[in-house]
């Protein structure tokens, strides 16, 4: 079933004006057990994203476990606020964060891990609920970032909810932003997209989208 819905996003990815050997898909497991882990490890699909530090640190432990049994070792990204009192534990088994949105959580992680891989989240709608920096404060985090002795990789972000042609434009809106603003900054690497989103994504230039729903269906409910 999860080689289907792969499949199903590659197409998706080439449908929208992408290159899937070039637009890398992180396997979200949020929600899911071990077992959607190893399902994606089973496929190739080596990128695996996690939102809570608890969650990842199980699900590593987990695929170590398995020692030689497992299908191949995992890369994981660390996809959610971070929090530095967690990093600690989290260092030594993320190898990229992707939601760096100020620069003390950029020293944080680079003081536990030299030259750890990150993306800097940047918002786009201006709610002061969601996670990530604005737009206009994404170079001086970068530099910052650069600065405590993390590799930054690119730009990460998260499109405006909802549901509907106008949100269907306004995620295409900040993806447009986030791309442009990459460029300036000439970071090559752009994880924008999830499931509900990845064609506007791709269109405006995600090199890496982030994906659980369209591989692993629903949650299963709390």
């Amino acid at each position: 079933m999860v080689r289907g819905r792969l499949d199903d996003v590659r197409h998706r990815i080439t449908v929208a004006g992408g290159d899937p050997e070039r637009v890398a898909v992180v396997a979200v497991t949020k929600g899911h057990g071990l077992e959607a882990a190893l399902a994606a490890l089973a496929l190739g699909v080596v990128d695996l994203g996690e939102n809570y530090a608890s969650a990842l640190l199980d699900k590593a432990a987990g695929v170590e476990s398995l020692g030689d049994e497992a299908p191949v070792s995992p890369r994981w990204h660390f996809l959610g606020a971070v929090q530095r009192n967690k990093v600690p534990r989290l260092a030594p088994i993320v190898a990229c964060w992707q939601g760096v949105s100020r620069p003390e959580e950029a020293v944080a992680i680079a003081r536990r891990r030299p030259h750890a891989e990150v993306f800097v989240e940047i918002d786009t709608t201006g709610d002061a609920t969601r996670a990530g920096c604005a737009p206009a404060e994404a170079e001086r985090v970068v530099e910052a970032a650069r600065r405590a002795g993390c590799t930054v990789r690119g730009l990460m972000t998260v499109a405006p909810f909802g549901a509907g042609t106008s949100v269907i434009q306004s995620a295409a809106d900040a993806f447009g932003t986030v791309a442009g603003l990459a460029a300036t900054l000439g970071l090559g690497e752009l994880s924008m997209g999830m499931s509900h989103d990845l064609e506007q994504a791709v269109a405006a230039g995600s090199t890496m989208i982030r994906v659980g729903t369209a591989l692993f269906g629903e949650r299963p409910p709390k």
